[in-house]
């Protein structure tokens, strides 16, 4: 080849660092995206407001919510889209489907609070054989003292009788608690009393808030 044709032409190589410029800038839109949208989700949680309506926003409630949803996070990862080792490890079904809620199942071995171990898992069915997690739940029998997770808020449960079939029907007396349940069949399993309940919805986004008590992105699996 000629001295002409051997010459350096930067034209395709900045090309090149162009299209790398903008895959970059795609990977980094993508992520900071991510990011923004987890945010918003754990504001309502870590924002809660004063009487007054100005936001509360303690640093260190946020440090230590994010080190505590963590910890929540890899003790529960294992039950995430595995029901059934779940139900091996001891959940087993209370309710079936409440709308914008999930389907709950409980592990009557736990008791007392434990980020790392949630009595109740909170799943949606999301396809025939599909389950996902959605919240991490617990029960106590009033108001605690002390917010059991930084800003926590509350929901509440009415006293109910429970069956085998994930059936309930709420009732302030045990003793008046079908033996089984008239619609279904189902035998009795447990009466709990009005109960206070706290939802954490690590697995799935919530706009509601970490603490609500419905998720209105559930919605198109309320049919179960």
């Amino acid at each position: 080849m000629t001295g002409r044709d051997e010459a350096w032409d930067p034209r395709p190589k900045e090309k090149e660092g162009n299209a790398m410029r903008t895959k970059h800038l795609v990977r980094y839109g993508v992520g900071l995206a991510v990011a923004l949208v987890l945010a918003a989700w754990m504001l309502p949680a870590w924002g809660q407001s004063d009487s007054a309506g100005k936001a509360v926003r303690p640093a260190s409630d946020n440090g230590a919510l994010i080190r505590d949803l963590a910890a929540a996070r890899r003790a529960t990862a294992k039950y995430a889209t595995n029901l059934d080792l779940a139900k091996h490890d001891g959940y087993g079904i209370i309710t079936q489907m409440i709308p914008d809620m999930g389907y709950h199942f409980l592990n009557p071995g736990i008791s007392g609070f434990d980020v790392t171990k949630p009595p109740i898992l909170v799943y949606e069915h999301t396809g025939k054989d599909s389950w996902q997690l959605g919240a991490l739940e617990w029960v106590f029998p009033s108001i605690p003292a002390s917010p059991p997770l930084p800003n926590a808020t509350y929901g509440f449960f009415p006293a109910a009788c429970h069956y085998l079939d994930g059936t309930f029907i709420p009732d302030p007396d045990q003793s008046t608690c079908p033996p089984t349940n008239p619609d279904t069949g189902s035998p009795f399993n447990f009466w709990h009393p009005d109960l206070v309940t706290m939802h954490v919805w690590l697995w799935y986004p919530n706009p509601a808030g970490l603490y609500s008590g419905t998720n209105p992105l559930v919605a198109p699996f309320n049919r179960g």
